[in-house]
């Protein structure tokens, strides 16, 4: 659990590099969960990397968290709170300072790994805070502009390269939506690569290879 008094609640398994500072790789689980779901990646990623995967700050009823609240309307159907989407994006990017402060890790090596509502914070923080991040791996999310910056500057994420994937049979997030990052991402020039899995809402192990192979080439 979390030894050191940062901002969010995490897990962490350590790298086996000694003599140098890590690659950090913090993941960012969906609505509904928490820090040990992903974390079951961990032990089947490279044992290079310095994994931090984190518990999202609202609690939800029964048991899970969430990064922002989906709430359900008469009047406007499903909805996402964005203000405190804004907040977490945000919480987010203070973690970042906070963990490559706390733990041994290379500050200019950060990756994240987001699924669902993870994805969606994890492009979030990317695309505001692009100096804290190298890689992004979105996992069955889209983007949501509403969490943007506005304008979008492309030569602020000139080195960004993003990895993202999604189930063609997904029945909680349209595939649709997510077909609609490769086209945003290019238009902003930002290296990324984009494959769909006849799976629905997670994650099939064709796809936990391809990123795997995907982000140890790229640490």
């Amino acid at each position: 659990m979390n030894t050191q008094n940062l901002s969010l609640e995490h897990v962490t398994r350590p790298s086996s590099l000694t003599n140098t500072k890590a690659p950090l790789l913090i993941m960012l689980h969906g609505y509904g969960s928490d820090e040990n779901d992903l974390f079951s990646f961990a032990s089947e990623l490279s044992d290079e990397i310095f994994i931090i995967s984190v518990r999202a700050p609202y609690p939800m009823q029964p048991y899970g968290n969430a990064w922002y609240a989906i709430n359900f309307d008469a009047k406007q159907g499903k909805w996402n709170d964005n203000v405190q989407g804004a907040s977490s994006r945000d919480l987010i990017a203070k973690f970042i300072d906070e963990a490559c402060s706390a733990y041994p890790v290379n500050v200019n090596n950060v990756s994240l790994l987001g699924f669902s509502q993870g994805t969606i914070l994890s492009y979030a923080v990317a695309l505001n805070y692009p100096e804290k991040i190298k890689n992004v791996i979105a996992l069955s999310g889209y983007i949501n502009t509403e969490l943007l910056p506005e304008p979008l500057n492309p030569a602020n994420y000139t080195h960004l390269d993003f990895y993202c994937s999604h189930g063609s049979v997904d029945q909680v997030i349209p595939v649709d939506w997510a077909r609609q990052a490769p086209k945003f991402l290019e238009n902003l020039k930002i290296k990324h690569s984009y494959s769909e899995f006849p799976v629905g809402h997670g994650v099939a192990p064709q796809n936990f290879y391809e990123l795997k192979h995907w982000l140890e080439s790229r640490i």
